[in-house]
């Protein structure tokens, strides 16, 4: 990586964004995550992008084609935060304790998230050390009509 000019570096950081959890389905098997970098990204059709650490092994269950669903957290959801942060490997449960549901083929979706999007992985793009996941968006509802969002501010533009 080139010299970073120490100026900019926390101006990054200061980007707004939400904190979501995304879930994926392989099959009979599920996973969630803590995902940052989640954003609306057109508005026709509906579509959605995430970012995820290039080699996170759950990339490789979000082909295109793939399920999975964006859950959104309220600014009150801290628990979610600290059960999904530690991350999961793909053969472990990581719903144990929580009040989850599918509908039809879909991945989880978190019963008491604020709302949920239901998608499917429209296509991939490299970007650094990160690979862009889009989406395009088929179902979800907003489940927490009063809640706000948590909002996630960084120090650093170079770390989470």
């Amino acid at each position: 990586m080139s010299e970073t000019p120490a100026s900019w570096v926390p101006a990054l950081g200061r980007i707004p964004s939400g904190l979501s959890i995304i879930t994926a389905r392989h099959g009979d098997a599920t996973t969630g995550m803590l995902a940052s970098w989640v954003q609306q990204c057109s508005f026709e059709p509906p579509m959605v992008s995430f970012a995820i650490r290039q080699g996170r092994p759950v990339g490789e269950w979000l082909q295109v084609g793939a399920a999975f669903t964006i859950n959104l957290l309220a600014d009150d959801q801290k628990k979610l935060i600290g059960h999904f942060g530690k991350g999961f490997a793909l053969d472990q449960p990581a719903f144990e304790g929580l009040n989850i549901r599918t509908e039809g083929n879909s991945a989880p979706i978190l019963n008491d998230s604020l709302a949920y999007l239901l998608c499917r992985v429209t296509g991939r793009v490299l970007t650094g050390d990160h690979e862009l996941i889009l989406g395009s968006v088929h179902g979800g509802a907003l489940q927490m009509a009063d809640a706000k969002p948590m909002v996630h501010v960084r120090k650093s533009g170079l770390h989470y």
